[in-house]
Order: C-alpha cells, then sequence, then structure tokens
C-alpha cells in the first residue's frame, strides 16, 4: 500500500478511498461508505476525512469529484445541484490539508478522473483523440488529447463540458440525467415510484413507454455529442455512470463509435491516480 496512490471519490451519495498501485493500475478498494451530500457542511467533512483516515496518507491525497470546483484553488462553488450545496465557497483543499495534517491534496473532477482511467487502462487506452461520458445525476464528460483533457478551444464544448450544451431548445441535462428520465417515464406511464434501473428492465421486457424514453435520451445524447466528437476528431467515446447501464438497449442504433466501461467507479480512481502523478 505504501507504493501505492491514496485516492478519494466523491459522489452525490457515496465516498470511496482506494489505494491504485501505478504500472498494473491495481485498485484495492479501501473503504467505501454513504456521503450525505446533501447535508451540512461539517458533516460532509466529517465522512469525507473519516475515509480518507483509512488510507496510508505519507505522500498526500487526490480526491476525485463533481463541479462545480475550482480543481486549481480547491474551493467549492456548488449551488443549486442538489449536492453538497452546504460547501458553496468552502476552501476544502484548506480544510483537508488541516484536517488531515496533510501538505498536497490534489483534486480533479470526476469525469475527467474517468476519462483518464479509460484512457490509461480501459476501453480508450493509447487513443489520440477520445472523449469520455459519465450519466447519472448529471452528464460529465472530457475531450482527452493524447490523454489530457482539453477545455479550450472551438473544437470541444465550453469548458470542455457538454451539460453545457442544448438540445432541442433545452439544456442537455433536460434530455438525458436521471431527473429527465424519471421524469419523462413517470409523464407517460402514471408510475411514480420508479427509478432509471426500472425503466431500464421494463424496456427489456417490451414495454413500449419504457423503450421509448431511453431510446430518446439516447438520441439527444448522439446528436448533442456526435458534432462534437466530430469537430475534436475523436475517434471513440466511452459511457460511464450509472444510467450508462441501458446502453445495451440502443447500441444497435447509437450512431457514434461508443463502448461503455467495465467499472465506472475503478476508471475513475485509475485516472485519478494518473492524474496525481502527472
Amino acid at each position: 500500500m505504501n507504493a501505492g496512490v491514496a485516492v478519494l471519490e466523491l459522489g452525490g451519495s457515496h465516498v470511496t478511498a482506494a489505494v491504485v498501485t501505478p504500472g498494473g493500475w491495481d485498485v484495492e478498494i479501501v473503504h467505501r461508505a454513504k456521503l450525505d451530500s446533501q447535508g451540512p457542511a461539517g458533516k460532509i467533512l466529517a465522512q469525507v476525512t473519516q475515509a480518507a483516515d483509512q488510507l496510508p496518507l505519507a505522500n498526500g491525497l487526490v480526491v476525485a469529484l463533481p463541479g462545480p470546483f475550482d480543481y486549481e484553488t480547491g474551493v467549492a462553488w456548488y449551488r443549486g445541484v442538489d449536492k453538497f450545496d452546504a460547501l458553496y465557497g468552502h476552501d476544502l483543499g484548506k480544510s483537508l490539508r488541516d484536517l488531515l495534517k496533510l501538505d498536497r491534496v490534489v483534486f480533479v473532477n470526476d469525469a475527467e478522473a474517468f476519462a483518464v482511467g479509460e484512457w490509461t487502462a480501459g476501453e480508450l487506452r493509447g487513443l489520440d483523440r477520445c472523449v469520455g461520458i459519465t450519466i447519472g445525476t448529471g452528464i460529465g464528460s472530457a475531450f482527452l488529447l493524447n490523454g489530457r483533457a482539453v477545455r479550450d478551444g472551438e473544437t470541444v464544448p465550453p469548458g470542455g463540458e457538454l451539460y453545457r450544451t442544448y438540445f432541442d431548445g433545452f439544456p442537455l441535462e433536460d434530455s438525458i440525467s436521471t431527473r429527465a428520465i424519471v421524469r419523462q417515464y413517470r409523464k407517460v406511464s402514471g408510475l411514480r415510484e420508479v427509478g432509471v434501473r426500472e425503466i431500464a428492465k421494463s424496456a427489456r421486457r417490451g414495454e413500449a413507454a419504457a423503450e421509448d424514453v431511453i431510446d430518446d435520451s439516447f438520441r439527444a445524447l448522439a446528436a448533442a455529442l456526435g458534432p462534437w466528437m466530430e469537430r475534436f476528431g475523436a475517434t471513440r467515446a466511452v459511457l460511464g455512470g450509472s444510467i450508462s447501464g441501458a446502453f445495451d438497449l440502443v447500441q444497435d442504433f447509437f450512431p457514434l463509435p461508443c463502448s461503455v466501461t467495465a467499472d465506472t467507479e475503478h476508471s475513475a480512481l485509475i485516472g485519478a491516480a494518473a492524474h496525481w502523478l502527472r
């Protein structure tokens, strides 16, 4: 464990602590627990530091987490995204350095970590130009040139972030995200207590309403992503996140060179470790 990189991966509902060994990119999950991202700042910090305390921290810590977040300064800017709102304006970097007695804490966007992990040891391995997309409560993205994220220029969306694009005049996340899929399915089916996993199961059983909702969501993703892949010159995209599990329902008509990760969480952990080593 002493030769590995200490990594935390924060999501809207969980925190994972792991040690990643460079070279073979083996991942040892040391701790995984629920994270109350809608709770008060003190509770969030306590849960994060408890997870980090399970790791060998002699060399420091790298943290993969979603935005909006200033990854250079370590300051959180979450507001109106249904997670971590209590951390708005909080210097998470300073808090973790003080609480864990560390000299170095590095932050990386979780979607970028996922894409870099896939480039390092997964579906995108070694490709010159490629894209990683995570789909869950929202959409994360990273456009990679030789394994490094491109955030500026006319060949990528603003900031390299696909969620800042639009489909049919509305933000893309209004068409493909957990809330979008559930909302549309409730509208057409009348069912209230249902999640994306259940909707996908219904689609696999041949339920027309569920099939239509899943199809429409992924068609929106393809329509938004395709032109950017062409501009960027990407030869492949890989999907991760909870909603990527429904890709088998649409892959036959999804008009992009695309595949699904074997394990979103492991890829993000590997990518975070690779980022740390840079």
